[in-house]
């Protein structure tokens, strides 16, 4: 099982991205797979489990603080333009390389 969270600013943006990504595992068959978007407030009870934490842009200044919290995970900023074109195949596909 893989868990990706997504971190934004109040969790509701990212949850349609969320959705994107959800939608985009079905097509490619993957069963084993969570997906969640969390307010940042919310990072250290909701990445304890995750296997790898994506940040919204809009809270990219807390990369550093997010990354010393979870220093065994994968932590990264969701590229803008996927961000903003709510490209969730990519977004799932660049969680999924940092997964491996």
């Amino acid at each position: 099982m893989v868990k990706i969270l997504l971190i934004c600013s109040a969790g509701m943006s990212t949850s349609l991205l969320v959705n994107k990504m959800i939608k985009a595992a079905e097509a490619k068959g993957l069963e084993d797979i969570t997906i969640e978007a969390h307010p940042e407030a919310e990072v250290t009870s909701a990445g304890a489990d995750a296997d790898v934490i994506l940040l919204g842009p809009q809270v990219r200044f807390e990369l550093k603080k997010v990354s010393g919290l979870f220093p065994d995970k994968p932590v990264e900023v969701i590229d803008m333009k996927d961000y903003g074109m709510m490209n969730g195949q990519k977004v799932l596909e660049h969680a999924l390389t940092l997964v491996k």
